[in-house]
């Protein structure tokens, strides 16, 4: 039996009984429970295998429930929450008492954001707490942007996956947060910087921490498929190299039109950044599933959300 149903109310009870339920989101289907049940938290920990110093994001359904999640909202967050939400912003903000160290591991800051998906916000507003919901894939696999790869990880412990069709924006969320009032990027991710920038003006970004990260995402090897990737800006070079192997090529729009390539993915034949991060991780997906030796992905430009996915492919490949 196909745990992916499109019930809601089905969906509320199995939050409500302290279990979890895959969501759907404009980024990538998370993994969701009740942030004020310790049961549901440790479970999302246990089902991702993800360690628990690693921070979880909060999802809300409107700027009016930030009251109960955080401490205090500086101005230029206040900006950026008018401008982008609901949508691909995680805000790390100073917490209240009333959150969970375990959503937070332990820092006095908690990432929230508020997703721009009709059914999960609906879901939100019809349930009496927020949501803590990572990437609905096991730890540093890659993420999750139709409801089927959320059931092929974990249909053996998931009662549920919340159908919400294909994540639109394909790429998890942008992270933001404040030093001194200052916004600082933690993660890149859907909305590009560019477009933030143009609200708050120049806005630093942080590297990646392997220890105690400040923010989820952080992490320098994560999204990973399991068969062998490589970035690259010279796709042909790679291509040569590995000509006795069983090679996958994900391209940005070129197709490389050669008979030693096993398969080939163009994200965009028209080059469009938007369109190619959307079809990002499921394009991932279906190479890691062909039995290759190697995924050659081609790097790409390196501006807008281009940036992002090429953030996500380093670390991919890492």
């Amino acid at each position: 039996m196909s745990i992916i149903s499109k019930d809601i109310q089905k969906a509320i009870s199995i939050l409500e009984n302290e279990e979890l339920v895959a969501i759907p989101t404009e980024t990538v289907y998370g993994l969701a429970g009740n942030i004020f049940s310790e049961k549901a938290i440790k479970s999302i920990f246990e089902t991702k295998q993800r360690p628990l110093f690693n921070p979880l994001i909060v999802h809300v359904s409107g700027i009016d429930q930030l009251d109960k999640i955080v401490a205090e909202i500086p101005a230029k967050a206040k900006l950026l929450a008018e401008k982008f939400w609901p949508g691909s912003m995680t805000l790390v903000l100073k917490k209240n008492p009333n959150i969970p160290d375990l959503i937070t591991a332990g820092k006095s800051t908690v990432a929230v954001r508020i997703p721009n998906h009709k059914t999960t916000l609906e879901l939100l507003s019809k349930l009496p707490f927020p949501l803590a919901a990572p990437s609905a894939n096991p730890f540093n696999n890659i993420s999750p942007t139709k409801p089927e790869h959320v059931a092929r990880y974990f249909k053996e412990n998931l009662k549920m996956v919340l159908d919400g069709g294909t994540c639109k924006n394909g790429i998890e969320s942008t992270i933001i947060g404040f030093n001194n009032n200052e916004p600082v990027i933690y993660r890149l991710g859907a909305l590009a910087l560019e477009e933030i920038e143009n609200v708050v003006g120049p806005v630093s970004v942080m590297n990646e921490k392997e220890k105690n990260p400040d923010a989820p995402g952080m992490l320098q090897k994560h999204y990973a498929p399991k068969t062998k990737t490589i970035l690259t800006t010279n796709v042909k070079g790679e291509i040569e190299k590995y000509k006795t192997s069983k090679i996958g090529v994900l391209s940005f729009s070129t197709s490389f039109k050669d008979n030693t390539i096993d398969a080939e993915i163009r994200l965009s034949r028209s080059n469009n950044l938007q369109e190619a991060a959307s079809n990002l991780y499921d394009s991932m997906h279906q190479l890691d599933h062909l039995n290759l030796d190697v995924i050659i992905v081609e790097k790409l430009p390196e501006f807008g959300l281009g940036k992002s996915m090429n953030d996500r492919l380093k670390r991919a490949a890492f």
